[in-house]
């Protein structure tokens, strides 16, 4: 109700601005869009130096529907938008906790009451959404968000999702407004909401706010900022910038990015339960993550450098539930993302589109290296992975656009568990509207 308010207010506003127009489209049912994706998933992460962990080794099939209705004729636009998802297993392991076992499930799918895996969970979405002119306002559940400050984890069966209000205005040529509030997420392995918090952190509190832009400069460059507070644990700025240069037969891509990260509430305080991970913070939030990535591509090839420096006392702060999140640092990998305190990290990653040779075909390799991690005694300080992938997706016949992705991956960690970890997806998508 509260959200439903809040959406109401901020179009009622936006429609008092002189100089906006009316919202325009074909209409709720004309401009609606439809489509079910299918993906089938088998997931097997090996852990090498963790004593009693079993393998987590699952198996499983996912099913995303999703309608997004146009816009009624009027003043203000008025819509609606369902994200209905479901996930099948087709094999998992053991309980989750034995150490005696060889696999154990929990990664893919929700846990019974004995800690083995549910046969099968299922969540639907709805979120009403609002337009004036070219600003668009959205209450609800069921959001994917891809900013700086908070990025949704698609990494298993189903997609991580969020409960909110989302604003986007795009009034102003060359120049994207966004604003937003989240109080829940559901993670990519349960069928319901919960609170947020960090790594660290115990205590889940229910308001992450944002606001910012992004700004097209000229043909080569879009600067972006944000700024976002979770409650009671941090508040965050970020600025980067993507240039794109012409030279020789290719481009170069540079991608530069800044985060600037500090206590507040709660965690400033040093509340039990709203601590951030860390060796020397006390449980207090104080990282500074910048990252230079430069990705030159040619013809076909792709190749890029980077390096990635975290500076003060505390991890790079971002929503993590406990239960898989994503960072937007050029680290954030299959497994690892290289955001300890004091972590200084070099990226190398090559691609190449066999578009020549066999179309629909694509790999992709990335190798990282992590040093002066933050440690206590004598423990190292290093840490290592390697991404391997090849993707396809079928260009005609009776099996048209079926993908196929082969990913894998190998860290090896002094503070982490070394891992080799497999995953195969089969994708298909269907449209409907």
């Amino acid at each position: 109700m509260k959200r439903t308010l809040i959406a109401t207010g901020v179009a009622a506003g936006l429609l008092a601005l002189p100089g906006l127009s009316v919202a325009q489209g074909g209409g709720f049912v004309e401009d609606a869009k439809a489509n079910l994706s299918l993906r089938n998933l088998y997931y097997d992460g090996d852990y090498k130096n963790a004593t009693g962990a079993p393998s987590d080794r699952e198996w499983g099939q996912g099913f995303m529907l999703r309608f997004n209705s146009g816009y009624t004729q009027g003043p203000v636009g008025l819509g609606l938008d369902v994200f209905a998802r479901a996930g099948l297993r087709l094999d998992s392991g053991g309980k989750r906790g034995d150490a005696d076992a060889s696999r154990q499930p929990g990664t893919m799918f929700p846990l019974e009451d004995d800690n083995s895996a549910v046969s099968e969970f299922s969540q639907i979405d709805f979120a009403a959404k609002a337009k004036v002119s070219a600003t668009e306002i959205k209450a609800g559940r069921g959001f994917e968000p891809a900013l700086p400050i908070l990025t949704r984890n698609d990494g298993r069966l189903l997609p991580q999702t969020y409960s909110g209000v989302m604003v986007t205005s795009d009034e102003i040529d060359n120049l994207t407004l966004r604003a937003g509030q989240f109080d829940e997420a559901s993670s990519r392995s349960w069928s319901h909401y919960d609170g947020l918090r960090i790594a660290g952190g115990t205590e889940r509190v229910n308001k992450f706010q944002y606001a910012g832009g992004d700004a097209q400069l000229g043909d080569n460059l879009v600067a972006s900022y944000y700024f976002a507070k979770l409650k009671d644990y941090y508040k965050q700025h970020y600025l980067g910038a993507v240039h794109t240069l012409p030279l020789g037969e290719g481009k170069l891509v540079t991608d530069l990015r800044y985060f600037d990260s500090n206590s507040t509430g709660a965690n400033r305080s040093g509340e039990a339960g709203y601590g951030a991970a860390g060796v020397f913070n006390n449980g207090e939030v104080d990282n500074q993550a910048m990252s230079a990535l430069f990705t030159y591509h040619r013809s076909n090839h792709s190749l890029g450098l980077g390096y990635q420096a975290m500076r003060g006392d505390s991890n790079f702060a971002f929503v993590n539930n406990g239960d898989g999140a994503t960072a937007y640092l050029i680290t954030d990998s299959q497994i690892g993302k290289f955001e300890r305190a004091g972590e200084k990290t070099w990226v190398g990653q090559y691609g190449y589109n066999f578009a020549d040779y066999v179309p629909g075909l694509s790999f992709s390799a990335k190798y990282l290296r992590g040093s002066d991690i933050d440690t206590l005694g004598n423990t190292g300080d290093r840490e290592w992975e390697r991404d391997l992938r090849l993707d396809y997706k079928v260009q005609s016949g009776v099996l048209k656009d079926l993908g196929v992705s082969l990913r894998h991956a190998s860290l090896r960690s002094d503070v982490a568990r070394d891992e080799d970890q497999l995953r195969v997806y089969l994708t298909y998508n269907f449209v409907l509207l």
